[in-house]
C-alpha cells in the first residue's frame, strides 16, 4: 500500500532530500501514522525514523527550513527534535532494546527498521511510511498493525508478558489507547496485564499519573476506568477509588454502587465538555469518604453522613502518595469535595438568601464548577427524579446569579480593612479586630446590612463600643 497522500506537508520533502543526501533511509512512524489511518489528519507530534544517527538528520533538515530553528538534542537517547509549522518533530535513530528486571529504563542498540518496530509496544503504534526514493509512502507493517486497525484491537508486537514485564508502563498505554480509541484489547495481552499488574510498582508515580490524566481526559473515562479495576492495577494506584464498589443489603435495605455511580459522574462531567483535569480529579474522588462513613441504622437502612467532609480530609494523602500538584491546585480538589453536596442542600424554596450568599463566599470563582459537579451527580435512572433535581438546581442557579449581581459575593472584599478599624480606634493588632471583621463580614453574607462601606462603618462604630473601643477624636 503507498501512502503518499499521508506525505503532504513539505517537511517529508526535506527529510527525503536529507536522508538522501547523508546516505540515511527514514520513515514515518508511530502514531502520526496510525492516527492518518484512523482518518485523524491533525497529528500534533511527528516522529521520523532514520537507520542511522537522528541527531545528524535532525540538523540536516534543521538547514533547510527558515527561518532555522531550534534543536533540542537529548544526547543520552539519541534524539532531537525541532518544530516546524507548529508541529513538534522528533528524530530518533533505529534501536533494539533489552531490559533488566528492576528497570523499564532499556539498555539501547542500534538496529534496523524491523528491530525499531519490534520494540514498539504496540502493532497500530509500529507502522511506518518510507520516505526513502525508491519506495517513497510504502506502508510497512510487518506485525499486522492495520488489520488491527480495521478490526479496532490493541495487539502488541512481541509477546504480551515480555512487552508488560519489560516496560509495566505499557500497560497503562494499553488501557488508555483503548480509552481514547474506543479498541478492544486482545485477550491475552488483557491477561498479561492482569498477570503483571504488580510490576507498575517500579515505574514512577508520574508516569503513571501522565497516563491515568489522559484516561480521564478523554470522552469516556468509565472505559478506561473499568479496564484499570479489571485488571487489578486500580487498586493499586488508587485503591480508596476501589473500596467503594460493591452492593450491601441488609434487612432488605440496599445501598447502590458507589463505584459504579463514580464512573457514571466522571462521564457525566466530560459530557459537560469540561476539559478541567482537577475538576475531573475531584468528580473521581467526590465520594471517596463513604467508604468510611457507611453506616446502617434501623428503619431507615444505610447512610453516609458527613462523607463529603471526611472525603475531604483524604485528598493531602492520595495527593502526596501520587505526586499530584499541592497548593491551590489541591486546595480546589478538598474545596469541590468538601461543598460537592451542599448545592443539593439548598435547592429548597425555603431556602434563604443568606445560605446561598455563603456558598458564593466559600466557592468564590470555583462556583461554576461546583454546579458542573452537582448536575453531575445526578445519576439515577428515575427520569422523572432526574429532571426534578435538575430543574431544582437550574432555580438554584438563577438564585446565585441574581444575588451575586446584587451583592458582588464572588469576588468580595470587605468593605472595612483592619487598618481602618485600627485607624478609628486608634488600637494596635488585636483579636478583636478580628471579631469586629467577622462580624461585619457575617451581617453582609446575611442580608444585614449591604455590601457598601457606609453600611460596613456604621456597624464598625457600634461593635467596637461593644468591644470596648472609643473612636478617637
Amino acid at each position: 500500500m503507498n501512502l503518499s497522500s499521508a506525505l503532504h506537508s513539505k517537511i517529508f520533502h526535506i527529510v527525503n532530500i536529507c536522508s538522501n543526501k547523508i546516505k540515511q533511509e527514514s520513515y514515518v512512524i508511530g502514531g502520526y501514522v496510525r492516527d492518518f489511518l484512523l482518518g485523524k489528519k491533525n497529528s500534533r507530534d511527528l516522529d521520523i525514523l532514520t537507520i542511522g544517527e537522528g541527531i545528524r538528520l535532525a540538523k540536516e533538515v534543521s538547514r533547510y527550513i527558515i527561518p532555522i530553528p531550534k534543536i533540542q538534542v537529548f544526547k543520552r537517547f539519541g534524539t532531537a527534535m525541532l518544530e516546524y509549522n507548529n508541529q513538534k518533530i522528533e528524530f530518533v535513530g533505529a534501536r533494539r532494546e533489552s531490559y533488566h528486571f528492576y528497570s523499564r529504563k532499556p539498555i539501547i542498540e542500534l538496529g534496523s527498521l524491523q528491530e525499531d518496530q519490534k520494540r514498539r509496544d504496540f502493532t497500530i503504534n509500529s507502522l511506518a511510511i518510507s520516505l526513502n526514493n525508491d519506495n517513497y509512502g510504502e506502508l510497512i507493517d510487518p506485525f499486522g498493525g492495520m488489520l488491527d486497525l480495521k478490526k479496532k484491537i490493541l495487539r502488541t508486537t512481541l509477546d504480551s508478558d515480555i512487552t508488560y514485564s519489560d516496560d509495566p508502563l505499557r500497560m497503562m498505554r494499553a488501557i488508555r489507547f483503548s480509552t481514547e480509541l474506543q479498541f478492544m484489547i486482545e485477550k491475552s495481552s488483557f491477561k498479561s496485564i492482569k498477570k503483571n499488574k504488580n510490576r507498575i510498582n517500579i515505574v514512577s508515580k508520574e508516569r503513571i499519573i501522565d497516563e491515568f490524566n489522559k484516561i480521564l481526559l478523554s470522552k469516556k473515562p468509565s472505559i478506561g476506568l473499568s479496564l484499570l479495576y479489571k485488571s487489578g492495577l486500580l487498586s493499586i494506584i488508587l485503591p480508596e477509588l476501589t473500596s467503594l464498589q460493591g452492593i450491601e443489603e441488609l434487612n432488605g435495605y440496599k445501598h447502590k454502587d458507589n463505584f459504579d455511580h463514580t464512573l457514571q459522574v466522571i462521564d457525566n462531567i466530560s459530557k459537560e465538555k469540561s476539559n478541567s483535569i482537577w475538576l475531573r480529579w475531584a468528580a473521581l474522588l467526590h465520594d471517596i469518604g463513604k467508604s468510611h462513613t457507611k453506616k446502617f441504622v434501623p428503619e431507615i437502612g444505610w447512610t453516609f453522613h458527613s462523607h463529603e467532609f471526611v472525603g475531604s480530609k483524604m485528598i493531602p494523602n492520595i495527593f502526596q502518595r501520587l505526586k499530584l500538584p499541592k497548593g491551590m491546585i489541591m486546595k480546589y480538589v478538598k474545596k469541590m469535595i468538601k461543598n460537592s453536596y451542599r448545592p443539593v442542600a439548598l435547592i429548597k424554596d425555603e431556602t434563604s438568601d443568606s445560605a446561598i450568599r455563603r456558598l458564593l463566599f466559600d466557592m468564590r470563582e470555583d462556583i461554576e464548577d461546583l454546579i458542573k459537579l452537582c448536575i453531575a451527580d445526578i445519576t439515577t435512572k428515575n427520569k422523572e427524579k432526574k429532571d426534578r433535581y435538575k430543574r431544582n438546581i437550574f432555580v438554584l442557579m438563577d438564585r446565585i446569579k441574581k444575588l451575586e449581581e446584587r451583592d458582588r459575593i464572588k469576588n468580595w472584599k470587605s468593605p472595612i480593612s483592619g487598618n481602618d478599624i485600627m485607624n478609628v480606634f486608634n488600637v494596635h493588632p488585636c483579636k478583636k479586630i478580628g471579631i469586629i471583621k467577622n462580624f461585619i463580614k457575617d451581617s453582609i453574607l446575611e442580608g444585614k446590612i449591604p455590601n457598601e462601606f457606609n453600611s460596613a462603618y456604621l456597624l464598625m462604630l457600634k461593635k467596637g463600643e461593644e468591644l470596648g473601643f472609643k473612636k478617637k477624636q
